[in-house]
């Protein structure tokens, strides 16, 4: 049997206080202070990267996907809903004419 690894997953609050701890202790190298987050250094560097390249300095980004709020996911959901409609649609029409 073999043991699979169950990914961690981290809210907004704790990435932009993960920022913020880098940021407030300058003293620390990146590998230091991600050992002292219990996070991977990849990881933390991806953070700080995608808070810099924010308008606020904060992570806004919704721990699954990248929606800006839950009424971008739903959209994105119901389009991609439309589409499989829309498909299924079509292969019934094929069908049908060459019954």
């Amino acid at each position: 049997m073999s043991k699979s690894k169950k990914r961690k997953t981290f809210d907004n609050e704790f990435k932009n206080k993960a920022v913020q701890y880098v940021n407030e202790h300058s003293e620390l190298s990146r590998a230091q202070a991600a050992a002292n987050l219990g996070i991977g250094q990849s990881t933390l560097s991806r953070w700080l990267k995608e808070a810099r390249e924010s308008d606020d300095g904060k992570i806004n980004a919704p721990g699954s996907g990248n929606y800006q709020s839950d009424v971008a996911k739903e959209n994105a959901r119901l389009k991609r809903e439309l589409c499989d409609t829309k498909d299924a649609l079509e292969i019934l029409k094929k069908a049908i004419s060459i019954l």
